[in-house]
């Protein structure tokens, strides 16, 4: 399909940028993640064995796997148009297993295809599987990178001093490297949360109590195989009394762990927009770029403000999930079936957020001059400096002498304050110690 036909940005306008999620939360993704499920469950139960696949020829399990190893987008058409039929996404999954079972000369098992099983119990694992596949190969990569990013910028400014604002007034200075780092120690922190969170699935037949898997072999311990096959074989962490369908608590907390990750980044977005606002940054300007179809001077910030706009459609989304997922009436209604197929959605939007700040991050160039001029604009930041070492020097009411030196509408200087420093009643000593205080070098530690 011509991208400018897409409804949805993602898979029009940033494809280019969403392009590596589709094999996880597309419409062949799932499918393919389904017909995975389906395989790995059949050669699970032929290796617990039940006894009608004890016999199975183990040799055929390459093959078995090539069926989902080898997916085509012909097969998935191929599902489709089964599901054409049976107006069921995953029946069709089954019949069509069943068609390739029967072209490898399996015909005697194939009815142990999808055995025992309802469609939550094949959704449930192929949707966990799909995300946590997406999450260690795009996302948490994607998400260590604009932290390394920056990261380096934090290493890279660590020894610039610049005027803090607070309330948007000027305040005691601090560098610009460190406040860098704030954004990193956040983005760390919530990361690692993030990433410890279980991809967690549902298994055990149509309410949760292997009721068809027990009244057809009692004797079988299902509690065991399936927290076997969903915990080892497909890597994930099976949910133990379940309803049809999973708890989907920890989706929630993985979406709410990956919104405060978003929350941050719009939060460091705005900061560095402000930062250009201010000439704090200039940004490298780009052969035929264009800023404004009407003011020709204009280098907007567009990157941060891209970013930005993404970061909070993705949070919305998010919202939603952590919201609604973790509800279903009694055990179970479809509610959660149309919302899950949106969930590579605001996976998107980050990715694209991303590439944002990528880039943006890499137009900017520091302008020194324009935050040493702040710097030098605003020789009040020191009184704080200065009223401190009063106080452990027991100078009485040293707050309330800066306050009313500080506190005019006319402008503080360094020659101001180096002649108010002259009249206090302190030893040389200290007033010396006093003058050295500057805002380019009273920034702490």
């Amino acid at each position: 399909m011509n991208t400018l036909h897409s409804i949805s940005p993602v898979d029009g306008r940033y494809r280019r940028h969403t392009e590596a999620l589709a094999p996880y939360f597309s419409e062949f993704g799932l499918i393919h993640y389904r017909v995975r499920v389906e395989i790995e469950y059949f050669i699970a139960l032929c290796e617990m064995p039940l006894e009608q696949l004890k016999d199975f020829n183990k040799s055929l399990y390459p093959a078995i796997r090539g069926v989902y190893e080898n997916f085509s987008e012909a097969d998935a058409e191929a599902i489709k148009e089964i599901e054409k039929t049976t107006n069921h996404d995953v029946k069709a999954v089954e019949y069509f297993i069943k068609e390739q079972f029967a072209k490898l000369g399996v015909l005697k098992q194939a009815e142990f295809v999808h055995f025992g099983l309802t469609s939550q119990d094949v959704n449930n694992t192929a949707i966990p599987l799909s995300l946590k596949e997406a999450s260690e190969n795009e996302l948490f990569p994607m998400l260590d990178g604009i932290l390394n990013q920056i990261s380096a910028l934090a290493e890279q400014w660590k020894d610039v001093a610049m005027l803090a604002k607070t309330h948007g007034q000027p305040a005691s200075p601090t560098r610009l490297g460190k406040e860098m780092e704030v954004f990193v120690e956040r983005i760390a922190a919530q990361l690692a949360q993030l990433k410890a969170v279980p991809f967690s699935a549902k298994f055990g037949g149509a309410t949760g109590n292997f009721n068809a898997h027990h009244v057809a072999y009692p004797k079988h311990d299902w509690l065991a195989f399936g927290n076997g096959f969903v915990n080892e074989v497909l890597g994930l962490s099976r949910s133990q009394k379940t309803t049809q369908i999973e708890h989907y608590d920890n989706l929630a907390a993985f979406s709410d762990a990956l919104k405060r990750i978003n929350t941050i980044l719009i939060d460091f977005s705005r900061d560095v927009w402000t930062y250009v606002m201010m000439e704090y940054f200039k940004q490298k300007i780009k052969e035929g770029e264009v800023g404004s179809s009407a003011m020709p001077h204009k280098v907007n910030p567009i990157d941060f403000e891209n970013a930005e706009g993404n970061l909070g459609v993705a949070n919305a989304l998010l919202e939603h999930f952590s919201a609604k997922l973790p509800i279903s009436r009694l055990q179970r209604d479809l509610t959660d079936s149309t919302v899950l197929r949106n969930l590579g959605v605001p996976i998107a939007h980050v990715a694209i957020a991303i590439k944002s700040l990528e880039k943006g991050i890499g137009k900017l160039n520091l302008n020194k001059a324009a935050i040493d001029r702040d710097l030098e604009e605003n020789w009040a930041v020191v009184a704080e400096a200065i009223q401190t070492v009063l106080r452990r020097e027991a100078y009485p009411k040293p707050y309330e002498a800066l306050k009313a030196l500080t506190r005019k509408n006319e402008k503080i200087t360094e020659k101001s304050i180096k002649e108010f420093i002259e009249t206090l009643d302190v030893s040389d000593k200290v007033k010396y110690e006093l003058k050295a205080i500057t805002p380019f070098n009273y920034t702490g530690i």
